[in-house]
């Protein structure tokens, strides 16, 4: 590893100002972001596991993504959490964007609100976006970014999602709005789902994201579930009951039998402009629940250096399965060759067995080197004819059951191949060709970067964790 983690780790207990700690943090960021460029990028492109360098997903800052039903108040949660009124509120759906909201790069210098069209966003290669391009105009449309002159967002992203709906469909928005979800999820450090009193977690959308989209594309542990506007509720017995319906609404839409902690807030400069008698005092009993959702929002730059060597650990091991898978296809050809081999020699013996009888009248010499040349010539083709014919039925054959190719021990390994089957049958199919020898090498390489440079970071972190300010 580099200078964070090898000469700049300070010492444990050592006390150390804000600034030192954040220039830590990023040093380990620029570190792994540089392993995934130069050590995971070029072997995924080349054995197709992805069509765009894998750091194009990590090398923006962190991210938190929110979503949930409309009126759900994302929107609201977000004006609070920058102190401004960015983004539109209200009982109704208000706005259908995808909005990306971070600070100014230079946010002394700046207008107060700089706003941005989805072009930039997709086409501008400093953005994590340009897999996004793949939506369509219908969703560029409808994706935007906002610049604001604030230091809350100075090192972290919110986006704002439009809110789900029940009765709508892929032709209804004109993109593929699950997938968008999905696409997001992945690059963010943190999930908000967000739910209100009113419909608490009975939105198709919603329901969708939760039981399909979510666990294919993100992570259990980065995902936060939040009921919001609890201010709304009538007293304690009437959030009580929210918040079981809500309970007993997310144990049917995750499939899990253990129910997910549940974070409560509200809008507090909503709340200040009403009267409130005595049923309200219990929400004096719930403002740390309030300051623990702000908590894990700005701790995303920090769960962001987990959540990237988790991100180096994930496609080196899927890239290590792919390869692995592609090794047993090239051992099981070069014993293929083998036998090939075998059949190629016989009818090249025989045709020079035939020619034999005809040529018995020269020199002893010139018919050895005659029968010789018939033999070469003859094994030659028949093996290049042979090979050729059986290999492509052998590959066609893999490309079709490529399980065949690795041996699945767990259900680890059984979500890994599944992230890299599609690729192997790709490869397979295209007749690509494969260098045991090289395939040996990169895998060892692969694994190395599995097991020494995640490791390490964590290490690191570890480390870090010991700091005091």
């Amino acid at each position: 590893m580099g200078k964070a983690t090898e000469t700049s780790a300070p010492h444990a207990g050592a006390k150390i100002d804000d600034d030192y700690r954040r220039n830590y943090l990023e040093a380990l960021r620029r570190e792994l972001v540089d392993i995934v460029q130069d050590k995971l990028s070029p072997l995924a492109l080349k054995y197709g596991y992805t069509q765009v360098p894998l750091e194009s997903n990590i090398k923006w800052k962190p991210v938190v993504l929110l979503i949930g039903n409309y009126s759900s108040g994302k929107s609201t949660l977000i004006n609070e959490l920058v102190g401004a009124d960015i983004q539109a509120t209200g009982q109704a759906p208000t706005d259908d964007s995808f909005t990306v909201i971070t600070a100014h790069p230079a946010s002394t210098q700046q207008e107060e609100v700089v706003m941005r069209d989805g072009q930039v966003l997709l086409n501008d290669p400093q953005y994590p976006f340009e897999g996004f391009r793949t939506f369509g105009k219908r969703f560029s449309a409808h994706f935007r970014l906002k610049l604001l002159k604030t230091k809350n967002l100075h090192n972290l992203a919110l986006i704002d999602t439009p809110g789900m709906l029940d009765s709508v469909s892929e032709k209804d928005r004109g993109y593929d709005y699950q997938e968008v979800i999905g696409d997001l999820a992945q690059i963010a450090d943190l999930v908000l789902i967000i739910f209100d009193p009113h419909k608490a977690g009975t939105v198709r959308e919603v329901y969708q994201s939760l039981r399909e989209t979510l666990p294919r594309k993100s992570f259990e542990d980065r995902v936060m579930f939040v009921l919001n506007r609890v201010d709304e509720c009538a007293g304690m017995d009437d959030l009580l009951r929210v918040y079981g319906t809500l309970c007993w609404n997310l144990s049917q839409m995750t499939g899990r039998k253990d129910i997910p902690a549940i974070h409560i807030t509200w809008s507090d400069s909503i709340y200040n402009t009403r009267q409130h008698g005595a049923e309200k005092d219990f929400m004096q009993l719930l403002h740390n629940q309030r300051a623990a959702i702000k908590a894990g929002i700005f701790s995303a730059p920090r769960h962001r250096l987990d959540n990237l060597a988790g991100y180096i650990e994930l496609h080196s091991e899927r890239i290590a399965m792919l390869i692995t898978a592609l090794l047993s296809f090239v051992r099981r050809r070069r014993k293929l060759t083998l036998k090939n081999i075998g059949l190629a020699l016989l009818p090249a013996a025989l045709l020079t067995l035939l020619c034999f009888l005809p040529l018995q009248g020269i020199d002893y010499l010139t018919l050895s080197a005659l029968l010789a040349l018939i033999f070469l010539v003859s094994s030659g083709g028949s093996l290049w004819f042979i090979d050729r014919w059986l290999v492509a039925r052998f590959r066609r054959k893999l490309a079709e059951q490529p399980d065949t190719l690795v041996s699945l021990n767990d259900q680890g390994e059984t979500d890994r191949w599944e992230a890299v089957r599609e690729a192997v049958q790709h490869h397979l199919r295209n007749e690509a060709a494969c260098s045991y020898g090289l395939l040996k090498k990169e895998l060892k390489q692969i694994k190395q970067v599995r097991n020494y440079s995640a490791a390490e970071v964590r290490k690191a972190i570890a480390e870090y964790e010991n700091i005091r300010v």
